[in-house]
């Protein structure tokens, strides 16, 4: 294969500043995407490629990374390059980190990813630059000067719909859109402002460096409410000190406790999306305990 047929190699091999790649390894751990790790003579760089998709979902990456590196808060690698493959498909091209074994920092990563919050705004208002996705179901990011309807519409009527659509669960649609209606009563006397979100963020996206800080990868990322960062908390096991470090940065705000399963509910809905019905409940759940609460 010809320098020009595969862009990889060509970018590393001139605007990556490399004379030589030594070794190509596969890397585990993604079920979307192919990854591999790239040694050359320059250091290493984390390359990702998906023969079925375009550029697009590497662009969004792209922008989400280039986000959250500029805050200079917490680390990420680097975005260098996105494109499309000449054999169809496309590829990422980004700083390879060394991970370490040290997962004791939830202190550092409460405070890191407040100071990314805090850091990280937006005069657009709520949404991002292009739609992305949160795995593999679409997640759109049209602005708007308003977060309770944007997240109304944008994240939990989105997952609505999509469900009525996939399953016919009106059930589901219908008690949900009552919340969606009644849900700014939540939001009463709260100051909100986008806020750089990574948007994904679980246990598996996730990590440290070669130095034990903490690495957060594979974003989502959109300007919304600070709190919304939480909805994954299920699946991130954030401890005491992880909440106590964030919030001596970015101070909790009144009625955070009882917004917090709305945040989660976005992501238990995709998971019904991505999954099945497994996670009906759940979600079902929150739904019902919502409309008790705020009697609608």
């Amino acid at each position: 294969m010809s320098m020009s047929e595969d862009p990889v190699r060509e970018w590393i091999l001139s605007e990556g500043k490399a004379t030589k790649i030594t070794k190509i390894s596969p890397v585990g751990g993604g079920c979307i995407n192919l990854a591999s790790r790239y040694d050359t003579d320059v250091g290493s760089f984390f390359v990702k490629t998906n023969r079925s998709i375009g550029p697009s979902m590497f662009e969004a990456e792209a922008l989400g990374l280039g986000a959250m590196y500029e805050t200079r808060t917490i680390c990420v690698p680097k975005p260098y390059k996105f494109g499309p493959l000449p054999t169809g498909g496309s590829f990422i091209i980004m700083e390879f980190i060394q991970f370490g074994a040290s997962r004791g920092f939830q202190s550092e990563l409460g405070r890191k990813l407040a100071e990314m919050h805090k850091a990280g705004k937006s005069s657009k208002g709520y949404g991002f630059d292009v739609d992305n996705t949160i795995g593999s179901t679409p997640q759109i990011n049209t602005w708007s000067s308003d977060w309770v309807q944007f997240y109304g519409e944008h994240r939990l009527g989105y997952q609505l719909k999509l469900l009525l659509d996939q399953f016919g669960d009106r059930t589901i649609y219908e008690k949900g859109q009552r919340l969606v209606k009644s849900m700014g009563r939540l939001f009463v006397n709260v100051e909100i402002e986008p806020c750089l979100l990574h948007g994904d963020l679980w246990s598996g996206n996730i990590s440290s460096n070669k130095n034990g800080e903490p690495v957060i990868l594979d974003p989502a990322c959109y300007y919304g409410h600070s709190e919304a960062e939480f909805g994954m908390s299920w699946c991130a096991g954030f401890g005491g000190s992880f909440y106590d470090s964030y919030f001596k940065v970015m101070p909790k705000q009144p009625g955070f406790e009882e917004r917090r399963d709305l945040y989660m509910l976005y992501h238990y809905l995709n998971h019904y999306n991505l999954f099945g019905s497994g996670y009906r409940s759940s979600a079902m759940s929150i739904i019902d305990d919502y409309l008790r609460l705020l009697s609608a």
